[in-house]
């Protein structure tokens, strides 16, 4: 866990003049956390090289304050106090916040209109966006819903909030290659869910094109959705898959930054 932390640059750098007792408090947790299974005394001392005495008494601490769980068998594991923790620090991200800085980059590395939308009862619904600067931009606008079966935005909702949750109503046509049959609606969700993107093209709209990726928070959940629009005469499907490696990036990364995990496609 901490090599992977670090990895990620997401350890800051040791202070200079560190205090002694708070660091190995903190070496505790970690080994717990980078443990498959429960640590004992001794074992975790051997881990932190100190003496088992030590170990006991940082574990006896962080016990006391719930930070630590003891078992029957008298091994220690991570408390659920560290749960509530967590929670509280996701909850002070705004998701908004998080994404800006891809949608920006997604801007600047594909031309196209890259916007953030966030799953509702019935529709995903667009909170932010950063427009293309071409000359020939598609235009989002905040706080339009996105069409589950009509749009990529709304076809990742349906593919990611699990079977059934969603029902996308009547299948209305919005253009002649809007999906108005619920089989070809199930495959491309099928779809969708087992790649992790989805798309459309003149399907709301005639000349708007989009892929849009899962951006999945903690417990894998969906909590945003992250999409790239242009015109479909330049946004054509060529065009889509091919900045398609940038958008499942930028998904992943924002997923991290909200607490989550998953591979991202290079790790895959």
């Amino acid at each position: 866990m901490r090599s992977y932390l670090r990895r990620r640059a997401l350890v800051p750098a040791a202070p200079t003049r560190p205090v002694g007792s708070v660091a190995r408090a903190l070496s505790v947790l970690d080994e717990l956390a980078a443990s498959e299974t429960p640590l004992g005394v001794s074992a975790l001392a051997r881990r932190l090289g100190v003496n088992a005495s030590t170990a006991s008494r940082l574990l006896s601490t962080l016990e006391h304050h719930g930070y630590v769980e003891r078992e029957p068998g008298g091994a220690y594991r991570l408390g659920l106090k560290l749960v509530a923790l967590a929670d509280r620090a996701v909850a002070r991200f705004d998701v908004r916040a998080v994404a800006r800085p891809h949608l920006e980059a997604l801007v600047a590395s594909t031309g196209e209109t890259a916007t953030l939308s966030v799953p509702g009862d019935e529709a995903a619904v667009t909170i932010d966006f950063v427009a293309s600067a071409s000359s020939v931009a598609s235009v989002a606008r905040l706080g339009r819903p996105s069409v589950a079966h009509a749009t990529a935005a709304g076809k990742v909702m349906l593919a990611f909030t699990g079977a059934g949750s969603h029902d996308p109503g009547e299948l209305s046509a919005f253009t002649e290659k809007t999906i108005t049959d619920r089989d070809e609606l199930a495959r491309q969700v099928a779809v969708a869910r087992d790649h992790g993107f989805a798309e459309a093209a003149g399907e709301r709209e005639p000349d708007l094109a989009a892929v849009a990726a899962p951006v999945l928070g903690r417990d894998s959940q969906l909590t945003a959705i992250i999409g790239l629009q242009g015109p479909t005469s330049r946004f054509t499907a060529s065009r889509r898959r091919a900045v398609r490696p940038a958008l499942l990036e930028a998904a992943v990364a924002i997923g991290r930054g909200l607490g989550g995990y998953r591979p991202a496609p290079s790790e895959r």
